[in-house]
């Protein structure tokens, strides 16, 4: 995307909360951009001309010899440079300071930070003493370079801030993103402000932007919508139509996987409200054959996306050739397909709209939302007076049921897995809970478990329940449900859907784990 938007670079080196930081930036209305730390170089650096730089955590060991390092651009820049953890680490060993070694990287915990020096960094901090902070025990700071100074410390992490304020750089061996430091977002407010940002990232402005971007690219062509009824694909619709009009064209592809009536729901509630041309399309017969035997879930995503875009091309020459497939990716999809060389996360998964996507296509891709985390997305509906029930709809995955179906996909299993998702819904509805959760769902285990029904033995399928609080889809925690709901829900699961005789409640937040199953 293309914006006069001031611009702040999140350098990555593998820290699975680097999300965060980038959230708590967006929050104050300052837009950023997460780039892997392999991928920026000094001519990447010097393109991308950031205002400030913010170099993350990571798994690794800057006293370890071949560690991922920042490009020596940076200090020639003469922009505020923010190193958190390992980034910061790395900024001190490349400016002449000593890392230390500390051994396996402990667990995390809580420390008091006590002020050390006054520093522009921490203004608004220690008005009632000291500070709690988030911390994880690791390697250590042994020399600081020249024209570093300590401004906070704790016993057991004594240079937890240090700076060279005459050169706006900082390194802090906590994590100011995350709710575990109580006043962590002063730490990134004080930073904005000492760059000069002006908070001018927001959705009216996004919407202005993005329209231009659009028209810009895609010229007098014609634009392919892959259309699924949600936030994200709804949103991506009414931007386009904005920017190309009438030559925007609307498909909804029922690839089989889809929840219980909901291509039937989609196609008349979107008819009724919007008048934009809606192709409907019944592939379940060919995703299905394609999806047959296949177990694995990278080649399951590749696989959906490879058939999506064929079904798409085959439609464009229908529709007097358009050039061009709208999609309704989002920041969070680009991320996660992204990986690290060397790094312990590696791609976290291949997104279908992104890595899943085939290497040569005959159609070129417009992604409206690809900057925008989920709640930014949905701040944008609203912008664009989406009603709020597709604003406020649960996500619901590309790939559809095949990511909540581990192991090989088939219609049977579908069924049943559309049955149950169908009851746990109704239950949160039923007892007004919706609203108060971010994602709800149903997934059905590749295992099946013995029971009894009545006086017979019963060997079956088992099912896990999900339910999460969640602001963007980067990180999550598990809803608590109270038990009676769980015990209800379940014993209405197991009257209701035949083939089920187990049910669970998934309760792994992310990190570790990830919302869908796969």
């Amino acid at each position: 995307m293309t914006h006069p938007h001031q611009r702040l670079l999140i350098v990555d080196f593998g820290s699975p909360v680097t999300q965060l930081v980038a959230r708590r930036l967006r929050e104050l209305n300052v837009y950023c951009e997460i780039h892997p730390c392999n991928l920026v170089d000094d001519a990447f650096v010097q393109g991308f001309s950031p205002r400030a730089v913010i170099l993350s955590d990571g798994p690794d060991s800057v006293a370890r010899a071949d560690s991922p390092q920042p490009p020596a651009a940076l200090w020639r820049l003469g922009v505020p440079v923010l190193g958190i953890g390992y980034g910061g680490q790395a900024m001190l060993a490349a400016l002449g300071g000593e890392i230390a070694a500390g051994g396996p990287q402990g667990e995390s915990q809580a420390a008091a930070l006590e002020l050390s020096a006054p520093l522009d960094l921490l203004d608004g901090w220690f008005a009632d003493g000291a500070e709690t902070v988030w911390t994880a025990p690791g390697d250590r700071v042994a020399r600081l370079p020249d024209g570093f100074a300590v401004h906070a410390e704790a016993p057991d992490l004594p240079q937890a801030v240090t700076a060279d304020a005459a050169r706006r750089l900082y390194a802090v061996q906590f994590h100011p993103e995350m709710h575990q430091t109580p006043h962590g977002q002063r730490i990134f407010a004080n930073f904005t402000r000492i760059a000069g940002f002006a908070g001018d990232w927001t959705m009216a402005a996004y919407r202005e932007d993005i329209v231009a971007d659009i028209r810009a690219q895609v010229g007098d062509g014609r634009v392919l919508l892959a259309l699924s009824g949600g936030v994200d694909s709804s949103v991506s619709a009414l931007l386009l139509h904005e920017a190309v009009g009438e030559r925007l064209t609307c498909v909804l592809v029922d690839h089989g996987l889809m929840r219980q009536n909901e291509a039937d729901q989609v196609t008349e509630i979107f008819r009724r409200n919007y008048n934009l041309p809606l192709t409907r399309i019944d592939a379940g017969d060919r995703f299905l054959a394609a999806l047959a035997g296949v177990d694995d879930p990278e080649t399951k995503r590749k696989t959906i996306g490879r058939l999506f875009i064929e079904i798409f091309e085959e439609e464009a020459k229908k529709t007097g050739g358009a050039e061009f497939l709208g999609q309704g990716t989002i920041y969070p999809d680009v991320i996660e397909s992204v990986s690290i060389p060397g790094q312990p996360q590696a791609t976290i998964k291949s997104h279908h709209n992104v890595g899943g996507l085939p290497e040569k296509m005959g159609m070129k891709l417009v992604e409206p939302l690809r900057a925008l985390f989920k709640d930014e997305v949905r701040a944008l509906g609203r912008e664009l007076g989406l009603p709020e029930a597709f604003v406020g709809r649960h996500p619901f995955p590309g790939p559809g049921l095949a990511v909540r179906c581990p192991g090989e996909v088939t219609r049977a299993k579908l069924d049943i897995l559309r049955a149950v998702d169908a009851v746990y819904l109704d239950q949160i509805r039923k007892h007004g809970l919706y609203d108060d959760i971010w994602q709800a769902f149903a997934a059905i285990l590749p295992m099946r478990t013995v029971g009894v029904t009545g006086e017979s033995r019963t060997y079956e399928h088992a099912v896990s329940l999900r339910a999460i609080l969640s602001v963007d889809g980067m990180t999550a925690q598990v809803y608590p449900f109270s038990h009676d709901f769980l015990h209800e829900t379940m014993t209405r699961i197991i009257a209701e859907v035949p083939g089920v005789n187990r049910v669970f409640y998934d309760v792994t937040s992310k990190p570790p784990g990830t919302i869908e199953l796969e």
